[in-house]
Parts: C-alpha cells; sequence; structure tokens
C-alpha cells in the first residue's frame, strides 16, 4: 500500500500531462500539490521541511533556466547574424543522397547542438535545416526527434547528470555510500556518466543506420525500410566517428562534453569522407517528386525563417562562435587548469533554509549559461551583430525561457518534495526508495530489462531527461540496493532509457512539429518514432543485464 502510495505523485503527472493533456504548467502544480499532501499527511514531514523542499527546487529550476537562456540567446544571435543560413548552405554541398544528408545533419550536427544547447533544439535547428534541403516536413521533424538517445544521456553541457543524476541521489544513504567508497561527489557522477557512455557507445551504433531506415520506409518512393541498409558503410562509420570520441570524453574529461565534442569530431571526420564519396552506396536516393507527397508530408513551414537584411558568411566564421563555446566550455571544466577552481569560488546559496538541513547554492561564474551568453556576446563582435538585432535575440530567448519557466518552477519542487520525504513523524523511508522496495520485490534480479523504460517513463511524461534523472535516479539506486545489482549500472540504465524517450516525449513531439508547421499531427510523429524508441530501451536493458552480471 505504502508503495501504491508513492506511486501517486507519478500517477498524478501521467493523469494531468498525458491524459488530460493539461499544459504542464497546469499539471505540475496540482502534481506538486498531490506530492506536498503525501508527504505531510501519510509520511508526517514538518512543513518547514515540505517548504525548504520547494525554495530548493525553485533555485535548482532557476539555475536550469539561465542554461535554457544562454543556449537560445546563442542560437538567436548566430541566425539574426546569418551564421545558421551559412551553416545550411554548407550541409546542401555536400551530398545529394538523402540518407547521408539525414545522417551528417540529424545525427552529428544533432548530437553537437544536444551537447551545446539541449532541451529540445536538435529537432529545433536540424529540423528546419532539412526542411530547406528538400526533405518533407513530416520527415524532418522525425529525424530530429529520433537521434534524441546517446547524445541525449548527457544533454546540454551534461545538465542530465549535474543537475538531474546529481539532484536526483542527494540523499543521506546515497551521501553515506558514496562517503564510505572514499569518494568526491563530482567522481561518483563521473563513474555513472562513464558506465553511461559505455551503454551509450553501443547504442549509438544503431542510430544513423535507424534514421536511414526510418526515412526510406516512410518517406522512400517503395516504403522499403530495407532500402535504408544499403548505406550501412556510412552509417557505421558516423556512428563510430561520433561514439569513439564521446565514450573517450566521458571516460577521461567528464560528463559535460561527449555529446558536444563527439558531434563535433564526427563533423570533422565525416564531412570531407562524404565529399570524397567514401563508404558511400553507388545509388543515390531521394524523396518522391513534391507533387506525390502525401498530405501528412507537408507543412506550413517551407523554410526556416531569416533574420532580415542577412547577408552570405563563409563557413569558418559562422562556425567561430561554436569552436569558442566548446574551446571555452572545456578550458574552464578541466581539472588540471585553475580556472575551474576559479570560478566556482563565486559561489551564491542559501543553506539550512528554514533551518532544516535542506539547501540549495550556484556557481554563477562557472555556470554554462553564463558562458553561452559570453559567446553570444563574442558572436556580435565576430559577426557584426547590430544592437537591434541583438535586442529582437535576446527577447526571443527570454520569450521561451518565460513560457518554459513555470512549469519548471513547480515540477523540480516536486521532485524535492518527492525525494524528501525520508525521515518524517511516520518513520518511513523517502518516497522513492519505498516505490524501489515495491519494485524490486516484483522484478528481482531481471530489474535492468525494466529500467530504461522507468526512465523513459519519466521523459515521456516530462519532455526532459534531466527530469526524469531527477525523479527516478534514487528510485534506481534503490532497486539496485536491495536486490545486490550494481547501483552506478541501473541508475546509468534509468538515465540512458530517459534519453531513449525524449524520441516520443509529448512536448518534444509538439515542438518538433512546431518548428516545421505541423502542429496537430503528433500521433502520427508518435507512430513514427516508437519503434526506434521500443527497439532502444530493449537493447539497453539486455546491455545492462549484462553489465551488472559481469
Amino acid at each position: 500500500m505504502l508503495a501504491l502510495l508513492s506511486l501517486l505523485p507519478i500517477l498524478a503527472v501521467l493523469l494531468f500531462l498525458v491524459i488530460l493533456r493539461w499544459p504542464a504548467a497546469a499539471a505540475m502544480p496540482l502534481a506538486l500539490g498531490v506530492t506536498a499532501i503525501l508527504s505531510g499527511l501519510v509520511w508526517r514531514v514538518p512543513l518547514l521541511t515540505i517548504g525548504a523542499s520547494v525554495v530548493q527546487g525553485a533555485g535548482i529550476a532557476l539555475t536550469v533556466l539561465w542554461i535554457i537562456f544562454g543556449a537560445l540567446l546563442l542560437l538567436a544571435v548566430l541566425s539574426e547574424s546569418g551564421a545558421v543560413r551559412s551553416i545550411r548552405a554548407g550541409f546542401m554541398a555536400i551530398s545529394p543522397d538523402r540518407r547521408v544528408q539525414a545522417i551528417i545533419v540529424g545525427w552529428l550536427f544533432g548530437s553537437f547542438v544536444e551537447g551545446a544547447a539541449g532541451f529540445g533544439t536538435p529537432a529545433a535547428v536540424g529540423a528546419p535545416l532539412l526542411v530547406a534541403l528538400g526533405f518533407p516536413a513530416a520527415a524532418a521533424a522525425m529525424i530530429g526527434l529520433a537521434i534524441q538517445n546517446t547524445p541525449t544521456a548527457f544533454g546540454a553541457i551534461g545538465t542530465p547528470f549535474l543537475v538531474g543524476v546529481s539532484t536526483g541521489l542527494r540523499a543521506p544513504e546515497v551521501e553515506a555510500y558514496v562517503a564510505g567508497r572514499g569518494m568526491t561527489w563530482a567522481a561518483y557522477l563521473a563513474e555513472i556518466g562513464g558506465i553511461t557512455a559505455s551503454i551509450g557507445v553501443l547504442t549509438g551504433l544503431l542510430v544513423p543506420l535507424a534514421l536511414s531506415c526510418l526515412l526510406t520506409g516512410f518517406f522512400g518512393e517503395r516504403r522499403s525500410f530495407w532500402a535504408g541498409l544499403a548505406v550501412w558503410r556510412f552509417a557505421l562509420c558516423a556512428s563510430l566517428a561520433m561514439t569513439i570520441p564521446y565514450w573517450l570524453v566521458a571516460q577521461f574529461i567528464g560528463v559535460e562534453f561527449p555529446s558536444l565534442l563527439g558531434g563535433l569530431a564526427g563533423l570533422a571526420l565525416v564531412i570531407p569522407a562524404a565529399q570524397r564519396g567514401w563508404f558511400l552506396p553507388k545509388e543515390r536516393f531521394d524523396f518522391p517528386k513534391r507533387d506525390r507527397w502525401e498530405e501528412g508530408w507537408h507543412g506550413s513551414v517551407e523554410a526556416p525563417p531569416e533574420a532580415p537584411g542577412v547577408r552570405r558568411m563563409s563557413l569558418g566564421r559562422a562556425w567561430a562562435p561554436y569552436g569558442l563555446l566548446a574551446l571555452v566550455l572545456v578550458i574552464t571544466r578541466l581539472n588540471q587548469l585553475p580556472l575551474k577552481r576559479a570560478l566556482s569560488q563565486a559561489r551564491i546559496g542559501w543553506m539550512n533554509i528554514f533551518g532544516t538541513t535542506i539547501g540549495v547554492d550556484w556557481d554563477p561564474l562557472y555556470s554554462p549559461g553564463t558562458i553561452f551568453m559570453l559567446v553570444a556576446l563574442a558572436a556580435v563582435l565576430l559577426q557584426g551583430v547590430s544592437g537591434q538585432a541583438l535586442r529582437r535575440s535576446f527577447r526571443q530567448a527570454l520569450g521561451s525561457v518565460t513560457a518554459a519557466a513555470p512549469a519548471l518552477l513547480f515540477a523540480v519542487p516536486m521532485v524535492r518534495v518527492f525525494i524528501n520525504s525520508g525521515g518524517g513523524a511516520a518513520g518511513y523511508e523517502s518516497m522513492p526508495l519505498v516505490l524501489a522496495a515495491g519494485a524490486s520485490a516484483i522484478a528481482g534480479a531481471a530489474w535492468p530489462i525494466f529500467a530504461p523504460w522507468i526512465g523513459a517513463l519519466g521523459a515521456f511524461v516530462s519532455g526532459s531527461n534531466t527530469f526524469a534523472n531527477m525523479m527516478f535516479s534514487l528510485f534506481q539506486w534503490g532497486v539496485a540496493d536491495r536486490i545486490g545489482l550494481s547501483h552506478e549500472v541501473m541508475t546509468a540504465a534509468g538515465s540512458m532509457g530517459g534519453a531513449a524517450g525524449n524520441m516520443i516525449a509529448v512536448a518534444n513531439v509538439v515542438a518538433a512539429n512546431a518548428v516545421v508547421g505541423l502542429l496537430g499531427k503528433e500521433g502520427p510523429m508518435i507512430r513514427r518514432t516508437v519503434g526506434p524508441m521500443v527497439l532502444f530501451c530493449l537493447l539497453i536493458g539486455i546491455v545492462a543485464l549484462l553489465y551488472a552480471g559481469r
């Protein structure tokens, strides 16, 4: 019964957000209310502790919004300067084969954008680029969604780990376990990140080939999924060009950069190969002529919107801000350099909120959001963006963040109340751990097969792997603790499942459809991407089962 009660916050999110289809800004306050009532009346957590958890969650949400704003500001500035237009033109000149274009723009550029900005931006940036290349709007949105698995595990500069997993695991029992192993919290996150990357390398082997098969199966002249296999050599090359650097970065540098540097390395290796015709099939694949496209393929947006008066720009100049972003992020994150320590010292926060042991802090100078903003200002100078264009960019980014803020400002506090529900007068463990006890009793040693599906559920409900990690990391850790499996492998499997769940997350599907003018056609889009999501979750579960049983 207690396990069923622990499930109520998750069921509340499912009911309001998915079944009743309320907007997140309306659904999440009610879910927070359900969680707070359970915490107070059943777990008998003091009101001051519940209030402190809400404040803590709101503080964490503001740090995430800061990152989102910085990422969107940089993207808006590059659109105003004409850099996005030049990048698109560069992609158009590489190869006429649509499968190759989908792999380069969707998988490689999408991985880079996911690593740099996250939060659904691969679809927001990549889908309009594909439409401009001549892709049907439905195909472009599908590609933008289908790559959101392996790269999404690390997201925007490691946010799914540095905010999601870190926040989700911040519980006394986990901190005691980490201290007992003689590890720092950062080192423990890095260990889980390394395992996640190892799982991601294996799933990532299939992503480019899956993109090709989805493209030919749904949008080819003969509707043949097998036709996508003809590009297998190029797909494998593109996969390894991204996933090997991705894995190396996760093992030796940190969780901030696998997707960003993996995508960047992949672009640097694969584009020259494609231009020389290496590994490409003899027969080119193209879509049917436009007049034979099905009605559901067309969107109302035929090309991405361009800022007025943009001019042609060299590819080197267009890519310079992204290169600067990667450089600055790396040199400020390496432990071997003094910058990381210096930037982390400017810390603000509120410890012992309302006299409890709960606190929240933030390093504003170390935040990726601050670095995004600084690079955006550098792009203004490098690319000659006018003051008026900068103001437009600022308003655009602020408008997007303002729209996302209400949902996030209730969602994260709900997660913190959920996690901080232990230690009440009732003497129960926290809700995630009670839920873990119930799950472990049912699944037993077969839990690794189920772990990715829990993460996928969290992402499907929230549209965010970060949120899924926040909500379910402690749950996965608790199940592992009870059945004697690796805590780290189960947490990693759940996180990887959360990444795969982004392919069918309602919020992501709506966003991807919106940028290509397909609003109202979310059902058909989910039907196209649910197959790959199921395949990836099954593969993650099998890998986790083998990994846990080593």
